[in-house]
């Protein structure tokens, strides 16, 4: 199957970037170098093109008990130009997907007068667990914009409009993923960045999002970002793309960065990467062995609470942590993790050199007894046992 391609895509070759195929869609993984794109966003600033991220609104009388239902946070808790952080999961309460959860600033249509939002992942059961439709009275008329990740747009509509319709709810679901391109402006002086493009500074805390107008365009602007930096996203119709990625770009001020350090930035803060620190088929886990138990609130009813209500009770075998190699080499995905006898006793999700601290580091899952911060353990690099640290992430202040 064909690549999809972002709007920038020729935009970004005549710009000199490598390219790799990622959750179906060919994105840049470097202009210049992975390295001096990573200090560039932990010293100053850097914009990714992130349009391959999924889109979906969601909005309708119904819209609240809908998102209720099929994330695993409370969505009631949301204030207009509210986020927050969720997991999507199957009746088993296994992690379909994480996403951003945005509650609107208004019930009007997004950008240009089409609802935004993003698409999701993979489909899941039902669930038995749908709860009733709902206190929600002052959610009645909110309207949603949710951001899955690369390549789930498609499934993440199926669910959403499946399970609509299931319970026999009144919303409107809308995959508008390649209406919209998203840009990602992180780094310490990303502030600064755009106050200068919208002429203001931004009235934004962490996790909100508002309209605002760059090169002209209507957009939405998130106070978000997956490097750990202080950044934003930036939602802007996908005809107004080019306009708004020059608004920011500047080789000095604020370079562009692909994807090699989106993933190096994410890994040094111990984010999670779906299809590959969790995935329901190659490596199913539930939000609490994924260290995001803090999304699963148990008190409302989701597809997957009854699940991790026992689990929440009974504990976990494994979970998720981080790990500072003490020999050289380097962590990768499936890499196993071994004790002193040589036992295998987990394995690695993701690892890389830290360009931060010059050093590798990795995420990957261990049995409870050690997860302890200090117990040492041994990745298996080229059959060769590399001694390493249990730690908590992040790997960096």
């Amino acid at each position: 199957m064909a690549l999809r391609k972002p709007p920038l895509r020729d935009v970004h070759a005549d710009r000199g970037a490598q390219f790799t195929g990622f959750g179906g869609w060919e994105m840049p993984v470097e202009f210049d170098s992975i390295r001096r794109e990573h200090t560039a966003v932990r010293e100053r600033a850097g914009i990714f093109d992130v349009s391959h991220m999924s889109e979906i609104e969601v909005t309708g009388p119904d819209a609240t008990t809908l998102m209720q239902r099929l994330t695993s946070n409370d969505v009631t808790a949301l204030d207009p130009g509210d986020s927050q952080y969720a997991a999507i999961t199957d009746a088993e309460g296994i992690i379909l997907d994480d996403t951003i959860v945005y509650r609107l600033p208004s019930n009007d249509d997004g950008p240009d007068g089409d609802e935004t939002g993003d698409a999701g992942d993979e489909t899941g059961d039902a669930g038995d667990e749908t709860g009733d439709a709902g206190d929600e009275d002052d959610t009645e008329d909110a309207a949603y914009l949710f951001i899955p990740n690369a390549g789930h747009d498609a499934e993440m509509y199926d669910r959403w409009t499946s399970h609509r319709d299931e319970w026999g709810l009144d919303a409107r679901v809308e995959d508008t993923t390649e209406e919209w391109a998203m840009f990602a402006v992180q780094g310490p002086d990303a502030l600064d960045l755009v106050t200068d493009a919208i002429g203001g500074v931004p009235d934004l805390v962490r996790s909100e999002i508002a309209e605002a107008t760059i090169a002209g365009a209507t957009c939405l602007l998130a106070r978000t970002g997956y490097t750990g930096e202080d950044g934003f996203e930036v939602l802007c119709p996908w005809d107004d793309a080019e306009a708004v990625w020059e608004a920011f770009v500047d080789d000095d001020a604020c370079p562009p960065c692909g994807l090699g350090a989106r993933d190096t930035l994410r890994i040094e803060m111990g984010f999670l990467l779906s299809g590959q620190d969790f995935d329901p088929e190659d490596e199913p886990r539930t939000p609490y062995e994924a260290g995001i138990g803090f999304t699963v609130k148990l008190d409302t009813e989701f597809v997957g609470r009854d699940a991790l209500e026992r689990q929440s009770e009974e504990g976990v075998d494994e979970k998720f942590v981080g790990l500072a190699l003490l020999d050289r080499g380097v962590a990768r995905h499936g890499y196993d993790l071994t004790n002193d006898a040589g036992e295998t006793v987990g394995h690695v999700t993701s690892g890389t050199m830290s360009p931060t601290l010059s050093k590798a580091v990795a995420l990957g899952y261990l049995p409870v007894e050690y997860t302890e911060p200090g117990t040492r353990v041994n990745v298996v690099v080229r059959d060769a046992a590399k001694r390493a640290t249990v730690v908590t992430p992040p790997f960096i202040d």
